[in-house]
């Protein structure tokens, strides 16, 4: 998986460059999101501007980084998501749980 990140405004960045997120990639994002916090990251936002398509392992792989992120006071912000990501949120409810936000910039602008 093909996968950046960076540090902004006391934020670590992660930019998905993939355009599917899914059962075959998936495990790799669980995998980073746990390492960084891990490592000590408390703030995270998880690009998604260029993920076209989201399954439900994409979306259980994000919602492990929030669940992760919470048993460490952490915050766990999702940013972009094209109009097909977005309405499996809605469909499955998860835009209840998740702090979206429709740029990097929006959500960098919350810290």
């Amino acid at each position: 998986m093909n996968i950046s990140t960076e540090t902004r405004d006391g934020w670590t960045l992660l930019s998905l460059n993939e355009e599917r997120l899914d059962a075959l990639n998936s495990g790799e994002l669980r995998d980073k999101i746990l390492g960084l916090l891990e490592a000590g990251g408390q703030r995270l936002i998880v690009d998604l501007s260029g993920v076209s398509f989201i399954d439900s392992s994409g979306l259980g792989a994000l919602l492990s980084g929030y669940k992760n992120a919470n048993l460490r006071s952490g915050l766990f912000i999702l940013a972009g998501l094209q109009p097909r990501v977005q309405s499996m949120f809605e469909l499955t409810r998860l835009h209840r749980v998740f702090e979206i936000f429709p740029t990097i910039e929006d959500a960098l602008a919350k810290g």
